[in-house]
């Protein structure tokens, strides 16, 4: 049975049969056959047998520097014709601008009788255009370009194949630097008795692409990675920076900044996690001074007396992001109308359950200033959800705590066919903008992404992301 023959191994053959003993650019160039499929149809044909390779002493060419810079900038008598252009050119103007290339361009160019020297105007001597170089251009100039395509040294048989090329060849090897011509091996494929009657049986069926085949589902991106990298993509096409911020913050900036009193349940270590023993949060201080004593005194007039600065000081690992923002806004001099967002884990002490976790990604937009609405925030969360595939949104009137007014987003789920929250958002109150000197309104939002990954993958529980279920992770739920 004789075996079955690819269209490229078809014209190698047929080219092989013409000519036994050709080399790979040679069976390229007659075959009509790309670099690589002449390689590909060679090996296949090795393999069955049908030709042999024979490796014999040869040399290979690539460029020399001169011959790069000239690739780049073009010869130098290329050059020098470009500069006179259609008019007369002082020889000591030519010579600045080319500067040692000056002597072998005028060389060249005399000799192909493309400018004429003269006097110049005021003395000296001066440069005049003649004629154009013919359509096969300047010597070299077509190797040049031959062998910058490359991705590596010619063979030489390849280059001395080609009349124009060995012409270019013999030009350029006379100027220094120009080709390199190193010791090689060329290899010449040579057909087996076997391969023209393999050649002359017929072609093989057509393959039906269509065909039903296995399920496969290979190795990808974890579902939750995809949704963070889909979500800081949306932002940066809506305009927003990324900042970003330690996870361990002092209780200053993760509650205090944002005017939650110091007796609120969340700073309870039953909701939060502080650092052991008293700690306070790394660095050189938790904040400015003046933030800090105009932040006391907010407290003390929003919430009565009693602020301590002690419990600002304490470490805790940061319960949202909302914290790298604000104190961005508060130790930089932002721009009106900056975008700003932060993404990151956040930790709160909360037992795990199907929809809720000890440690999650969250995210946190910022709009300082520029004239900036609650309306403005809505339109700019419906471009978003739109972005990551989330149309069908709605927003519903909320509370949060250093937010007036705030609302809800509503998102609406198709694959549980019901509405979800998602992200919340708001106006920041002036007890958080006025004492760390944030100037005009801010405009907050952001939520939890396990929960939008949730909706967008149809998960019923948070902890499937975490549960390193392989199966699951490779399968068509997670396409």
């Amino acid at each position: 049975m004789q075996p079955v023959l690819h269209d490229i191994e078809r014209r190698i053959i047929s080219s092989l049969r013409a000519r036994d003993g050709q080399d790979e650019g040679q069976i390229g160039k007659a075959a009509g056959l790309s670099p690589d499929q002449v390689r590909r149809g060679i090996q296949w044909l090795k393999l069955k047998g049908l030709a042999r390779v024979e490796e014999e002493p040869s040399a290979a060419v690539s460029l020399g520097p001169n011959g790069a810079a000239a690739g780049e900038h073009g010869l130098p008598e290329r050059q020098l014709l470009g500069m006179v252009g259609r008019g007369r050119v002082s020889m000591d103007g030519l010579a600045a601008k080319l500067g040692p290339a000056f002597g072998p361009a005028i060389g060249a160019a005399r000799r192909g009788g493309w400018i004429a020297v003269g006097e110049g105007k005021g003395g000296g001597r001066a440069v005049s255009p003649a004629r154009a170089p013919g359509a096969g251009g300047i010597p070299g100039e077509a190797l040049i370009r031959f062998l910058g395509k490359a991705r590596g040294p010619i063979p030489l048989g390849t280059i001395v194949a080609d009349a124009r090329l060995a012409a270019d060849l013999g030009a350029l090897e006379k100027r220094p630097g120009y080709v390199v011509r190193k010791a090689a091996r060329s290899a010449r494929v040579f057909l087996d008795s076997k391969a023209a009657a393999a050649a002359a049986a017929p072609a093989a069926g057509a393959i039906d692409v269509e065909a039903d085949a296995p399920p496969a589902y290979p190795a990808r991106t974890h579902p939750l990675t995809d949704t963070i990298e889909e979500v800081r993509e949306a932002f940066a096409a809506l305009g927003f920076d990324e900042i970003s911020g330690t996870a361990v913050q002092p209780c200053f900036w993760n509650f205090d900044a944002l005017f939650t009193p110091q007796d609120h349940p969340a700073r309870e270590m039953q909701d939060t996690f502080y650092l052991g023993g008293g700690a306070r949060a790394p660095g050189s201080r938790m904040a400015s001074a003046g933030h800090v004593a105009a932040v006391g005194k907010e407290h003390e007039r929003g919430w009565g007396p009693g602020w301590k600065k002690g419990m600002a000081r304490r470490a805790v690992l940061r319960t949202h992001t909302t914290c790298v923002t604000v104190r961005h806004l508060a130790e930089n001099d932002v721009e009106d109308g900056a975008r700003l967002f932060s993404l990151g884990r956040v930790y709160r002490n909360e037992k795990a359950s199907y929809k809720h976790l000890a440690e999650f990604n969250q995210v946190e937009g910022v709009v300082a200033g520029g004239g900036a609405t609650l309306r403005g925030l809505m339109g700019i969360q419906k471009e978003f959800y739109e972005m990551v595939g989330m149309g069908e949104v709605k927003f519903w009137p909320t509370y949060f705590p250093y937010t007036e007014p705030s609302l809800q987003t509503m998102v609406y789920n198709k694959k549980a066919g019901k509405w979800v929250e998602l992200f919340g958002m708001g106006i920041l109150r002036p007890e958080v903008t006025r004492p760390l000197g944030i100037r005009g309104t801010v405009l907050a939002w952001g939520g939890g992404i396990e929960r939008m990954a949730m909706a967008k993958h149809g998960v019923g529980d948070v902890r499937r992301f975490y549960a390193n279920d392989v199966k699951w992770l490779r399968g068509p739920r997670c396409r």
